[in-house]
Order: C-alpha cells, then structure tokens, then sequence
C-alpha cells in the first residue's frame, strides 16, 4: 500500500529561518542545503544577512531568543523592514537525529513557513529603554546587598554583635558605628553614641554588644566591604537620576500626562531601596495616563516600578485578554485534559521579574487585614496553603492590572465578599440582559404582563 503524504497549506510564503550563534548566524531561505548561507556577527555581517534576505525576496524572518545575540539583528532586520518573530526555543525543537546549525535554521523556516510559530513579548522602545534602567539598578542592589552580609559577617567574627541592637546594621545606627570602626575607634563607649534616635536598644546596651576581639584581619575585611557598600550605593543613586530624568522627559513630553494629578498616598511605606528623587506616585499615575496602580493594597513603590520597566503602558493591550497576559506571566495553571479528565494543573515552569515582584506583593498582602484582596488570600490559604494562596493572589493582581491598564477603569474593590452562588446569578442577569438587548425584545415578546416587571431586568 502506497504511503500517502500529509500535506500543510503555506501561510508565510517568502521567510527565512535564522539559527542564532555567538560566532556566526545561519540564514535559510528554503529547505535545500544551498538555499543555507553563514554570516558573521559583525555589523557589516549583519547589513550583508539584510540584503541577502531582500535578494531574495523575503518579507518575513524567524529566529529563536538565544541568550543577547539576537539583539542587533533583530533590531537590523525591523531597520531594514523586515516582519521579525522571536519565539522561544523550546517551540523548535528538532525532531529526533543530530543536531546542526544547518538543520536547525531550515527546520526554523520551515515551521514559520506553515504558520506554526508565535512570537514573544517585546516591549515598545520607550519601555525597553526605562527596562535597562531599572534592571541594572537592580543588579546593583543585589550586589550591596551581598556587601552588607559579609559586612555582618566580619562583626560577628569581630564579636560585634550590631546585628542583635539594631534591626538592620546599614540602617543610621549601624553605619555611623561601622564607619567610625573602619576609621579606627574601637571604644564601645564612644561607639554607641552613635545611636540614632529611632533605635529601640539603649546605649548601654549598644555598648555591650560592641566589646570585640579587635582582629586586624577581620578589621580588614569588615573596611574593605565597607567601601564596597558605599561604592555600590553611588551607582544606585547614579541609576535613580537616569531614571527620573527619563521618566520626566517622558512625561513632559505628553503635555496631557502633565497635566494629571492624584492624592498623596502617605501610608505606603517608602523604604530605603525605593527610588529616590522622584515621587513614583505621581509619576506612574502620569505615565500609565491616569491609571492610579498605587491605589491597589500591597503594591508597593518597587513592584510599580517594576510594572512600568517590564511591561509598560504599550505593552498590556498586545495581550488580547487577561488569560493571556497572565499565562504569559507563567501564573496560569497548564490544565492537561486527556478522556474528559484532568491530568495535570500545574502552574507552568519559568519566572521573569514580574512575576516575582507580583509574587512578592501577593505575600505582603496577606499579611494585611480587612481588605478584599487579604480576604481572599486568606480564604485560598485556608483550604490549599499559603504558598498556593501567593500564587493565586498573583495572578489576581496581574488580572487586576489588566483591566485597569488596558480599560482605564479605576480599581474599586468589592465591599463585601460575594459566594459563588451569588456570582453565578450576577452572571446569568447579566446575560439575559445581553440578549435582550442584541434581539431587542419587548415585554410582550416575552410574555410579561406588567411593564414594570420587564423594566426592572
């Protein structure tokens, strides 16, 4: 019997396929082995893939989101104006044999080709500029605060137990004591004067708990760190002015955001990491252009400007739905259904910084009381646990985000909790009112013999 091959209709004609390498790059313009060429990384590598592409005709190209080396050419090939999907790798995978950077540029082009790829989430310009920004203060962050566990590391080595007197050893107290040890004052009596006012230990006891051992060595390493601190500080405080100079400039370049004000939020707590110089209340209700986020419990100065950097303004609406946007965030469960059954509904593996900031938010909620979304945190983690509880929560926010950004609705919790019984009935009114408006039915279509029954639906 004569096998009988299946046959796929062609959705992208004239595309390429590209295998990303840190080396050189694999262009495929066909599934033949001479319609693949290798090209270099440079930026005359790049023009020369460019004007390969167009030789040929091609409209559209594909290429996997490996590591930063698809950066340029991505941005070459848009220059040039090309229609460019990133996808993510684990959707090419090759079917079972060897694997070359040949193969893996035709397979690349030949699933584009049947229309069988989607492209990943980029951010617009402006967003992807802020994006930078931010991480790198980020990364700056981690970094000091590396610097200030090796710095408590030395004192409990020194026997300077700072770290039981005071609640955070680079807060006022503890950097004027640590710095005036670095200097060379080893006197516990004139060290504890260093004390700040907002500091629960008395003096006496802030002196007890500094009468070391004085080791050179560790008096070395505690300076060195020390300086480090200080050093990664500097560069913090360098990305804070990048960043309200751009937010600013942003702003004022809309002279409508400008002209947007909100309240005074003074119970959100600004902590010593927050971003500095700048009001981020004020400058996120400009830049989301009248969407209040702060307004929401539990999102603190961190986590909106974390929204701004990694997805911003332009980026909700590329998600047609919240669904989308929230499995996108991997907060989604996988629900795998197989015979009518659920097999697996496990939430996807994966993270990105939003979905940590999301994360972290959820968990502070549920330490709060007597608001809607605590509430609801507190009913998940009654029946499946806390750490399900977070993620729940998470993607609650992420929904709740959603709406406001893409629908500019304003967030307007609930005051009381309403049972699913109640929501189902909500839901079926809300339907029949629907169809009676798409079918534009009358009373007497429907039968009613008193108006005013109709006229209460």
């Amino acid at each position: 019997m004569a096998q009988k091959k299946m046959e796929l209709d062609i959705i992208n004609p004239n595309c390429a396929g590209i295998d990303i390498g840190s080396k050189s790059h694999f262009v495929a313009v066909g599934q033949a082995l001479e319609d693949v060429k290798e090209f270099g990384v440079y930026a005359d590598d790049l023009t020369a893939i460019c004007l390969h592409l167009k030789d040929y005709g091609i409209t559209s190209v594909a290429m996997e989101s490996t590591g930063n080396y698809w950066q340029n050419l991505y941005v070459e090939l848009e220059r040039h104006g090309m229609e460019v999907t990133l996808c993510n790798g684990k959707f090419t995978k090759h079917a079972k044999g060897k694997k070359t950077d040949v193969k893996d540029c035709r397979w690349i082009q030949k699933l584009h080709a049947l229309g069988l790829l989607t492209g990943s989430f980029l951010p617009d310009e402006t967003t992807e500029h802020l994006r930078t920004y931010c991480r790198q203060r980020t990364n700056w962050i981690d970094i000091a605060a590396e610097a200030s566990h090796k710095m408590q590391k030395y004192l409990r080595l020194l026997n300077f137990r700072l770290d039981v007197v005071v609640k955070d050893i680079c807060g006022l107290t503890g950097l004027a004591i640590i710095a005036d040890i670095c200097k060379g004052n080893l006197d516990p009596e004139k060290l504890s004067e260093h004390r700040h006012g907002n500091c629960r230990k008395s003096q006496e006891e802030i002196a007890k708990a500094l009468k070391g051992n004085n080791r050179i060595d560790f008096l070395f390493g505690l300076k060195q760190e020390y300086d480090s601190y200080l050093f990664f500080q500097k560069k913090i405080d360098a990305c804070d002015v990048q960043i309200n100079s751009f937010l600013k400039t942003e702003i004022n370049t809309h002279p409508d955001k400008k002209k947007l004000q909100t309240d005074n939020k003074t119970y959100k707590k600004v902590n010593k990491n927050s971003l500095k110089g700048i009001d981020l209340n004020q400058a996120a209700y400009q830049y989301f252009n009248g969407v209040d986020l702060m307004k929401i419990e539990g999102l603190s100065h961190s986590t909106v400007l974390t929204i701004m950097s990694e997805v911003g303004p332009e980026g909700f609406p590329k998600f047609p739905s919240s669904k989308q946007f929230t499995s996108w965030l991997r907060l989604a469960p996988n629900n795998k259904i197989s015979g009518g059954k659920i097999l697996s509904n496990k939430i996807p593996k994966g993270s990105n910084r939003l979905k940590i900031a999301l994360r972290h938010a959820a968990n502070a909620i549920g330490n709060l009381k007597d608001t809607h979304l605590s509430d609801f945190f507190k009913r998940v983690a009654y029946r499946k646990g806390r750490a399900t509880a977070v993620s729940a929560t998470a993607r609650k926010l992420a929904v709740i985000l959603w709406n406001m950004i893409t629908k500019k609705i304003a967030y307007n919790p609930p005051i009381e909790y309403l049972f699913l019984d109640q929501k189902r009935k909500l839901r079926l009114v809300t339907k029949i009112k629907k169809s009676i408006t798409k079918f534009d039915l009358k009373p007497d279509d429907l039968g009613f013999a008193d108006a005013s029954l109709s006229a209460s639906l």
